[in-house]
């Protein structure tokens, strides 16, 4: 998407190290910041409009949100995801389109499953993920208990996932 002219790669450098600043912001503070997201969004819809017409390029640019939107506000719903993780497939998505931004959330979905089964053997170890994946199979709500309700579980910086999925859809 961003390979072939000077502009594109500059975008390309521009979009890869803004999702990178927000994937270490989340690994961090455990928060995307909503002016970062902000600043992701408006240079998303001001590349879109510079690369292509105004019309089809600011098109282009809130169908990725919507799409971004689409696919992740429910998970978010359900509790599953935060607002900021939301926001920043939604930012990157109008970078992105339609298209490459459903790419992008496939990609982050895999390596967030990924990301989160060695989040799991890292803070339970092997023995209690294999325990628990072996009950999930038959009970789905045992993946969303915590193994020992006195001990305090640190959240999964899913926005490490969402950055690299929409970074890969861009890139490759």
């Amino acid at each position: 998407m961003f390979a072939g002219t000077p502009l594109g790669i500059l975008a390309g450098l521009v979009f890869t190290l803004l999702l990178a600043g927000a994937a270490v912001g989340d690994v961090r503070i455990r928060r995307i910041p909503n002016r970062l997201v902000a600043v992701i969004a408006l240079l998303g819809i001001c590349y879109s409009v510079v690369v292509a017409p105004w019309l089809p390029g600011s098109l282009r640019s809130v169908e990725g949100l919507a799409t971004g939107l689409a696919c992740w506000l429910p998970l978010y719903l359900f509790g599953w995801l935060g607002a900021g993780d939301v926001k920043l497939v939604a930012a990157a998505g109008a970078w992105l389109g339609p298209a490459r931004t459903l790419e992008g959330s496939l990609l982050a979905a895999g390596l967030g499953a990924l990301l989160a089964l060695i989040w799991m053997v890292r803070s339970s170890g092997f023995k209690h993920v294999a325990e628990t994946l072996g009950i999930a199979t038959t009970l789905p709500s045992a993946l969303t208990s915590a193994a020992n309700p006195e001990r305090p579980v640190r959240s999964l910086p899913y926005g490490v996932a969402i950055a690299a999925g929409a970074i890969l859809a861009a890139w490759f």
